[in-house]
């Protein structure tokens, strides 16, 4: 017999046993219905002896139990954003698929599971764990030809009290000494309940009088009628309008209706004008209340909008507004809040209810970012494929249907992590944000970053070439070469994700994907003016590209220079449709600054103790538009709380609450060595050695949103409010504590740039935002339906009495004794036992998280 013959048969019989091993999709079915997860994170600081080579790991462990399983053909499939070192055990072989998507097989030495007799699985992992809302949810179990299902005890749960998600297979954290930091010298401690009414009574956390004309965010002055007195507003206003369209104001004088004030035909006069030989700031205006009518002067529709949003906060509940003039502008032309719908999909009636309280708040910029890895999250004319294997997540290893589940998302494409904009949706979003004077600007990002992109475009050669189309058309738009042997991990592990910037047809595919959002922002009245690229990439991803070296060969261009090249190319390809270029600090700093446009727009995300200070100042000086985006205090997909039940990624940052986003000082970025420790609570230090040149400033603000860990459109408020409105303070307020910049001028928590009278005003200024946010603007966001954080209290038990309190005075206060009923807090309430405490929405239907206190 030939050894093709033999290899042939070997071949058979392999196929016939495992055809024979092979479970039912009944069998499937109970395993998924009875399998029994267990996660437990061990140590977060197991030390460098265990973790070598790696600089860093932890150690945890899963265990399987179920009543029964079948003994092969199966596989358990599990996300795992941090990378598994090592798994132990013989019963089980662990693979790496794509990104964070892991499978563990049985081996032969498996030998089934039974009641009793559970399987455990040590594994070591990369970096660290710091919360039991870190691991991804939804494994699920698979098998050749049968439909894959999810595991039930790893789905998520969702207290119907709080609203708040919890997964039940991952074991309580308890042990803090082991899994509060990452080393022994991590000086990182938990929120506990005592901790928190420590810091809540440094900083004076009672309830003080709001006043009567408090605006947020705070205006630039605010001068009360000597004579007082308020304007009666129980019969609505009468609109009068001059100088704009009224529909500019629609949106705004809507909001001012919700607050108590619509129009009538016998209500108090209000009239609205733009005056702009006045000269008031663009976005700024005048607000004059006097005893029989209001008038509200503005230089744009924009100032005017901000104005009526300042009117409608000052409706008290007896329909009244005080009489008063506020001359107000803004510190920042941009205004920002980027929302990642990319990695987890989130509800068009989600971001438009963030466009309202934008508005709210005057924030201008929405940074929609609606491509990355993970999905593809609008329509595009003419590329079904982007939106129909795009927007998908399931269990087709050969992605020609739908993306890898990542994230945890779980082998059911029709879970609400998965999805997109219709055409139609875009247009409704744009034309709302257009509405409440918000520029929307969309993000898909390249090179990097972009496997959703890739893999949709492979689908739709594939499609083409089956139906004989000609190769020409059908790489069209391909984004990778098939030929490309580089081997690269990119930063969330995946092989794949990083576009072929050599391939003609890769520009052609931005070139259409521009073309067609132009087409979107136009039906919508906005046009789009700019766009953003993201410019991340990914190391060697060009290293042994046929396109790539023939590229060089014709251009020179090493592979290493590439993503500049591309930047620049990119950038002029958008000039060229009168399209502002957008990217991160990062990736727009490999471009040569003389090679690219007029106007650039960058978003400074370099760390404060990095290089995001010097980063800023130079792409500042060489006139791009830089717009802070700084992760350490403005990305709010990080953790609120160094809590072990609070959701986010730590890297940025282990505890970035309303107070920190307040404190910032945009215009000074290395002052906050002075202030601020680093992830391990160590003090830092800066040197300005880029300082900004005379008259340069910055553009503005933005608050960021990743959703890797964010699920659904609830988890996305509570990691938004009330941060989102300290942005909106800091974006629009410069602040008469912040350490004014001078150039050069190095920082440490000695230099003592930050006086004793800055503390002062600064802690004043914070007392006054948090009781106008407890006692007012909380319930501003209730009336909405948002569903913000409440933060957790503060107590102590001190000679039996208890002492409690909360972040945001006015907010209820219970608690309760040996789990019996929760009962409204009174100071120094007499306790025994074991005694837990929590605070209440302001409307008092929503409950907090609640804490034990010891």
């Amino acid at each position: 017999m030939s050894r093709r013959l033999i290899a042939l048969a070997s071949a058979l019989a392999s196929l016939s046993t495992a055809a024979h091993a092979q479970p039912t999709q009944a069998q499937l079915d109970r395993l998924a219905a009875t399998l029994d997860v267990r996660y437990q994170v061990l140590d977060n600081r197991p030390g460098p002896a265990l973790c070598a080579p790696a600089p860093s790991c932890h150690l945890a462990e899963l265990t399987l139990a179920a009543p029964e399983a079948p003994a092969a053909g199966w596989s358990l499939y599990f996300s795992s954003v941090t990378p598994i070192l090592q798994a132990g055990g013989d019963a089980f072989v662990l693979s790496h698929i794509n990104g964070d998507l892991y499978r563990l097989t049985p081996t032969a030495a498996f030998v089934g599971l039974a009641p009793g007799r559970p399987i455990r699985v040590p594994l070591k992992l990369a970096g660290h764990q710091l919360s039991e809302l870190y691991p991804m949810p939804n494994h699920y179990v698979a098998a050749e030809g049968l439909a894959a299902r999810t595991v039930a005890s790893t789905r998520p749960v969702v207290d119907p009290e709080t609203g708040l998600e919890s997964l039940p297979f991952v074991t309580p954290f308890t042990d803090e000494a082991r899994l509060a930091g990452v080393s022994a010298a991590d000086t990182t401690v938990w929120a506990t309940s005592p901790r928190i009414w420590a810091v809540n009574a440094a900083a004076g956390a009672s309830v003080q009088p709001v006043p009567r004309a408090a605006v947020l965010p705070t205006p630039l002055r605010t001068r009360l009628d000597p004579r007082g007195g308020e304007l009666d507003l129980s019969r609505g206003v009468k609109v009068s309008v001059s100088g704009l369209p009224r529909a500019a104001l629609a949106a705004a004088l809507a909001r001012l209706a919700k607050a108590g004030a619509a129009e009538a035909s016998g209500g108090a006069p209000l009239r609205i004008r733009l005056a702009p030989a006045e000269k008031l700031a663009l976005g700024g205006y005048r607000l004059t209340i006097e005893a029989g009518a209001i008038e509200l002067v503005a230089s744009d529709p924009e100032g005017a909008a901000n104005g009526l949003a300042s009117l409608a906060q000052l409706v008290d509940a007896r329909r009244t507004v005080p009489r008063l003039t506020i001359d107000d502008a803004p510190r920042f032309d941009f205004r920002g809040l980027h929302v990642d719908v990319a990695r987890n999909f989130h509800s068009k009636a989600e971001i438009l209810a963030i466009l309202d309280q934008m508005a709210a708040y005057k924030l201008n910029r929405l940074h929609l970012h609606l491509a990355d890895d993970e999905g593809w999250r609008v329509e595009i004319a003419g590329l079904p494929e982007l939106t129909r294997i795009g927007s998908r997540r399931c269990h087709d290893l050969t992605e020609r249907t739908c993306l890898l589940p990542q994230l945890g998302a779980g082998p059911d494409p029709s879970t609400p992590v998965n999805g997109f904009y219709s055409r139609a949706d875009y247009i409704e979003i744009v034309r709302a944000a257009q509405a409440r004077h918000i520029q929307v600007i969309p993000s898909f990002d390249m090179p990097g970053h972009s496997r959703a992109a890739i893999k949709a475009m492979e689908a739709r050669a594939a499609r083409l070439r089956a139906e004989g189309k000609p190769d020409a058309e059908a790489g069209r738009y391909l984004l990778s070469e098939a030929e490309n042997a580089s081997v690269y991990s990119s930063i969330q592990h995946y092989d794949d994700n990083t576009i072929n910037v050599c391939l003609d047809s890769a520009y052609a595919f931005l070139g259409k994907v521009v073309d067609e959002m132009a087409v979107l922002h136009a039906a919508a009245g906005q046009p789009l003016t700019r766009y953003h690229i993201g410019a991340d990439e990914t190391p060697g991803a060009w290293s042994a590209s046929p396109a790539c070296a023939a590229y060089e060969a014709r251009t020179g261009i090493k592979p290493a220079d590439l993503g500049g090249h591309f930047v620049e190319k990119v950038s002029a390809l958008l000039a060229e449709r009168g399209v502002v270029v957008a990217g991160w600090s990062d990736g727009m700093g490999h471009a040569e600054a003389d090679r690219m446009p007029a106007k650039v727009h960058s978003n400074n995300w370099g760390a404060l103790a990095g290089e995001g200070p010097a980063s800023a100042h130079v792409q500042a000086n060489q006139g791009w538009e830089v717009v802070i985006s700084t992760p350490e205090v403005l990305y709010f997909d990080s953790p609120q709380a160094a809590d072990p039940k609070e959701r986010g990624y730590d890297w940025p940052s282990r505890a970035t609450d309303t107070r920190k986003v307040f404190d910032f000082m945009p215009e000074n970025l290395p002052a906050h060595a002075e202030l601020w420790t680093d992830l391990h609570g160590k003090p830092q230090a800066s040197k300005d050695d880029y300082p900004l040149e005379p008259g340069v400033r910055f553009n503005g603000l933005q608050g960021q949103l990743w959703s890797e860990t964010i699920r659904s459109d609830a988890q996305v408020d509570y990691m938004l409010y009330p941060r989102m409105v300290a942005l909106a303070e800091r974006a629009w307020h410069g602040a008469n504590w912040e350490t004014p910049y001078t150039p050069g001028k190095a920082y440490d928590p000695t230099t003592g740039a930050f006086t004793a009278q800055m503390r002062a005003r600064r802690d004043a200024d914070w007392t006054a935002f948090a009781n106008l946010l407890g006692q007012r603007e909380l319930a501003r966001l209730d009336a909405a339906g948002v569903a913000y954080r409440i933060p957790t209290a503060g107590a102590v038990v001190e000679d039996g009495r208890l002492k409690a309190n909360v972040e945001l005075p006015g907010l209820p206060i219970e608690y309760r004794v040996e789990g019996g009923p929760w009962r409204p807090y009174v100071e120094g309430a007499p306790v025994a036992g074991r005694v837990e405490v929590r605070a209440r929405s302001a409307d008092g239907k929503r409950a907090g998280r609640s804490l034990v206190v010891p």
